[in-house]
């Protein structure tokens, strides 16, 4: 069953997403097709190029992404007030850097409406404001902005995405740990990689590189050979900030220490491994640690429409007028009481 995207996005609840897009008829439409004998890897410059664009513009920063052959995931979080706050000039510069504005607006700038024309501007950059943190009109700027390029490219039309894009609530911290861990480890699930440090076009890709360039400075050696050359600004960890800005709600160091122990797990593909040196982010949150190894694996995610602590998930259904939401037996289990 389908659901309406209004049942899906809820601010009210959680400023915090994870989308997944995926190419159609799942082809490898971002890597080396083996069929067709083409390589199509450079697009996943494509994707990085449009998400620093669209980050830049839109109040939605990125937390977690991972970009692979034919889909990509995003763990995102939604800045309202930060839109809010702008003024309606940045608002028109913002959304005029994206789409052309019509000559009312442009007479609005230069102070030649009229009363009416000026209101109906007004009117009309409202609707952009909402536009600019709204994440169905942000993965519409990117996956629109990707097929008409690939489109191009292969000189042909029609659908280059499977379907508009999924979305997942996260609703609280143990959710949103989840949900990063599970986007960062994707090219190891695949078996693409062998490390976290070896899986390009994810975020964890980049953190650890920006942590070993760090290091460099710091009298370290580090070879950077062969990087991706576009960076996204990525949400920052907690600690690592100083000033009032969204951050992650935990530490870079506790973070990474979690991808390793979760990534061994992933490997070693014994069911149900469990570890005596559990990371202390696993502990802190409260996460079964046999539970937690099982979801990792390859489709073992299965929360549906949102995800996080059972009471949590009660509550989000509440909100949205429903009975009930998938995933109350997985977050049971997962996220113990």
């Amino acid at each position: 069953m389908t659901y309406a995207r209004k049942t899906q996005i809820c601010l009210q609840d959680t400023p915090y997403y994870h989308l997944v897009g995926r190419c159609v008829r799942r082809a490898w439409l971002c890597g080396f097709d083996q069929y067709s004998g083409r390589d199509y890897s450079h697009r996943k410059q494509w994707v990085l190029e449009r998400l620093r664009q669209l980050t830049s513009v839109c109040a939605i920063n990125v937390c977690a992404y991972a970009i692979l052959s034919n889909h990509y995931h995003l763990v995102v979080h939604v800045d309202q007030a930060k839109a809010k706050a702008w003024t309606m000039r940045e608002v028109v510069e913002r959304w005029t850097s994206l789409f052309s504005a019509p000559p009312m607006v442009e007479r609005w700038l230069t102070g030649e409406a009229g009363p009416a024309e000026r209101d109906v501007a007004e009117t009309t950059i409202r609707i952009w404001r909402a536009r600019l943190y709204d994440v169905s009109w942000f993965m519409k700027c990117l996956n629109e902005h990707m097929a008409r390029r690939a489109n191009a490219e292969d000189n042909c039309t029609g659908h280059f995405w499977q379907s508009r894009f999924r979305s997942q609530a996260l609703l609280d911290d143990p959710a949103l740990v989840t949900a990063m861990v599970y986007v960062d480890l994707n090219p190891i699930r695949a078996g693409i990689a062998a490390t976290p440090q070896d899986s390009e076009f994810t975020s964890i890709y980049e953190r650890i590189r920006e942590v070993r360039q760090r290091q460099t400075a710091a009298g370290a050696e580090y070879e950077a050979s062969d990087e991706p050359t576009i960076r996204i600004p990525l949400v920052p960890f907690k600690a690592t900030v100083h000033v009032k800005v969204v951050a992650l709600p935990y530490r870079l160091e506790d973070y990474l220490e979690l991808i390793d122990w979760t990534g061994r797990a992933i490997v070693s593909g014994r069911r149900g491994f469990t570890d005596d040196n559990v990371p202390p982010l696993m502990r802190r949150l409260n996460v079964d640690a046999e539970a937690w190894a099982l979801a990792m694996r390859p489709r073992g995610n299965i929360f549906g429409r949102a995800m996080g602590k059972l009471d949590h998930l009660r509550l989000h259904a509440k909100t949205l007028g429903q009975s009930w939401v998938r995933g109350l037996h997985q977050a049971q289990r997962l996220y113990p009481a």
